[in-house]
């Protein structure tokens, strides 16, 4: 009866041996990639009528790299026009926040959602477009993406990109006579995995 036990607990683990491995989840179609607001920089530049160069940046982000159903990506981003900064300007920082400007108490919010994309661009570099909204306005821009130098894009190294709106184009059309039109972006991305709920 004994023998019998083994025979059959062996014949148990033999065929347990022989099962197929559990196949992995694919790939986590529902993984998010989260904007690291803490390592990531959002800022922007402006020029005076003058020549003086102004650096704006915000402080407060967050955002998201999501894997679409056809493994394509999209990102979103949130920058708060609330905690605008213009560096070393704590007078400019406040006028950069109200009507004349961002509007922060309307609209406290700068959104970008990309189109979809293919991975590659951020490994090899390339325009990414989407819509852009400041000040309740939505528009079509475009950010150039820098290529990046790591096996793991936003968690190994941050992703640059950049772009330039033109700020009459979104209300931001007062001080004309001190500001030139020209809003030139620039962020610089880290991320961290998360789990889509």
């Amino acid at each position: 009866m004994i023998s019998a036990l083994v025979r059959g607990c062996t014949g148990l683990l033999l065929a347990t041996l022989a099962w197929p491995a559990p196949v992995p989840a694919k790939d986590k179609m529902d993984a998010l990639l989260l904007v690291d607001a803490d390592a990531s920089e959002a800022g922007f530049m402006l020029r005076t009528r003058w020549g003086q160069r102004l650096d704006g940046r915000f402080p407060v982000m967050a955002g998201e790299v999501r894997t679409l159903a056809d493994g394509h990506k999209q990102v979103l981003l949130r920058l708060s026009a609330r905690d605008v900064e213009i560096v070393g300007h704590p007078r400019y920082s406040r006028l950069t926040r109200d009507e004349a400007f961002f509007d922060a108490d309307r609209h406290p919010e700068v959104i970008f959602v990309s189109d979809p994309f293919d991975a590659d661009l951020v490994e090899d570099g390339g325009n990414l477009p989407g819509e852009l909204v400041i000040r309740g306005v939505k528009r079509r821009e475009t950010f150039r993406v820098e290529p990046v130098a790591c096996e793991r894009p936003m968690r190994d190294c941050p992703v640059v990109a950049a772009g330039t709106v033109n700020r009459n184009d979104y209300a931001m059309d007062r001080w004309g006579f001190a500001l030139g039109e020209r809003v030139e972006f620039r962020l610089s991305l880290h991320g961290q995995e998360a789990l889509a709920p």
